[in-house]
């Protein structure tokens, strides 16, 4: 552990990204013996470890205590998954397995499927990214009656599995303890949604529900919702970017407006949620218990924002909101006066390629003088091209009463340079005062030499350590 510059830990030996070699892990194993106490094991990020595992697998029996086993990205070959499901006899303790990013697993999970116990202590298992294949489903769904524990299944980034999601759907049942299910980029289709949809009223403690960026899915939600109102501990569902249509924005806003419990909501990229008749944004007021919504990308009209704009007045938790790429914020940015105002633990504020106007920045600086925004951490204004210099000039005079502001993107549009005109000097002074900002965006923003050189000396000269990003 000291040759590989880190701390010996008798419970936790973590070698995540330590460019180990098939020497390393042979060494490793030998030491398993003097760690009786050992609970948890992490070589991630170390491809030289696949096609060596078995030289470790062999000796886990003198750690029987392990918990949790992370091979992220090893590069892991067949004969290491055969070696790894050999192991599972005698890792009995055995919680938490990441295989995520291993491509090679695809095709070959049966391997180690077939050999989970029945009883089998497993609570969370992920296998994002590894190329699963349809097979590589059915083998899941068969061994989810012999995991009863299971509170964490993460399938995503695999898009050939949605075509077994109706089978492992059926098996869901198996784990009413599941707490966080997965399933972003899984290829699901609207079968896929429908068969989720029967296994809900079985997941009664799910808290995590990712269906994102599968956008075979759009239409299917009209007919597979009946059960998602269940749910009544779902803290964070996401559905961005799944072509959700105007059908399936009926029954959203009135199935949504339900899970009382819900905390975080991403419809980001789905157009439809800004055209829709039916005021699903207007309805977000009966969740109280919303700390984060994402709505970028979502084609919002004035009357959309109206309706969200006096939602989120009934929003006193609200600590991230994306707003970005809903060019109607433009000049309307007034309408959530209100909202900001009340919003007192607001620590995100996205409003990227809105459209903004310098007034839109005027009110911005204005509430903070007043004393509200005072916890906002993060600030993404980038790609507001309309912007005056002297919008940035007084955005920048006002600044400084951001103490807490950690990030700040102000960056244009790929497509355009702008010279980095007068406001320049009241945005370094404004730094000075920001005692916890770590990043500035700045791209695409024209410098001329001598604001260059302020700029690099910025750090030096006041001792900070930000990050300019132009």
């Amino acid at each position: 552990m000291q040759k590989l510059g880190k701390k010996p830990n008798s419970k936790n030996l973590d070698l995540n990204n330590c460019a180990l070699s098939a020497t390393d892990v042979t060494e490793l194993a030998a030491l398993l013996p003097f760690l009786p106490e050992l609970e948890e094991i992490n070589l991630s990020w170390n491809g030289c470890v696949g096609g060596t595992l078995k030289a470790l697998t062999v000796h886990l029996h003198h750690v029987n205590l392990l918990k949790v086993l992370r091979l992220n990205n090893c590069r892991l070959t067949a004969e290491d998954v055969t070696s790894l499901g050999e192991a599972f006899e005698i890792v009995p303790q055995l919680e938490e397995l990441d295989l995520s990013w291993n491509s090679n697993i695809g095709g070959k999970l049966s391997l180690l499927t077939k050999k989970l116990q029945k009883g089998c202590k497993i609570k969370l298992l992920k296998i994002t990214d590894c190329n699963l294949t349809a097979k590589d489903g059915e083998s899941l769904a068969e061994i989810l009656s012999v995991i009863p524990n299971l509170q964490v299944l993460d399938l995503s980034i695999n898009k050939h599995i949605g075509c077994s999601m109706k089978v492992i759907a059926q098996d869901l049942k198996n784990v009413p303890g599941l707490k966080e299910l997965n399933l972003h980029m899984c290829g699901l289709k609207q079968d896929s949604l429908q068969g989720l949809d029967t296994a809900l009223p079985h997941l009664a403690e799910l808290r995590k529900l990712d269906i994102s960026c599968n956008k075979e899915i759009g239409g299917g939600f009209k007919d597979s919702t009946a059960h998602l109102a269940s749910l009544k501990n779902l803290e964070v569902l996401d559905l961005h970017q799944c072509c959700v249509t105007e059908e399936d924005m009926t029954v959203l806003s009135q199935v949504i407006p339900l899970l009382s419990s819900l905390q975080e909501l991403n419809l980001s990229s789905n157009k439809n949620v800004g055209v829709s008749s039916d005021p699903l944004l207007g309805r977000l007021r009966f969740l109280p218990k919303l700390k984060s919504v994402a709505i970028s990308n979502c084609g919002l009209g004035e009357e959309s924002f109206s309706s969200l704009a006096e939602a989120a007045l009934h929003l006193p938790e609200l600590e991230i909101l994306d707003l970005s790429w809903n060019k109607c914020v433009g000049g309307n940015l007034k309408l959530l006066l209100g909202a900001l105002k009340l919003a007192t633990e607001i620590q995100v504020l996205r409003l990227s390629s809105c459209n903004l106007v310098a007034e839109d920045l005027a009110l911005l600086t204005l509430l903070t003088r007043d004393g509200h925004l005072t916890r906002l951490r993060k600030l993404d204004l980038s790609y507001n091209n309309n912007i005056s210099d002297e919008g940035w000039v007084v955005f920048c005079q006002g600044l400084a009463v951001f103490k807490e502001l950690s990030e700040l993107d102000v960056s244009l549009r790929p497509s355009s340079c702008r010279d980095c005109g007068t406001w320049f000097s009241e945005l370094l002074a404004a730094l000075t005062k920001l005692p916890a900002l770590a990043e500035l965006g700045m791209q695409r923003w024209v410098l001329s030499e001598s604001q260059r050189k302020r700029l690099e000396s910025f750090n030096q000269d006041n001792k900070r350590n930000i990050r300019f990003d132009c």
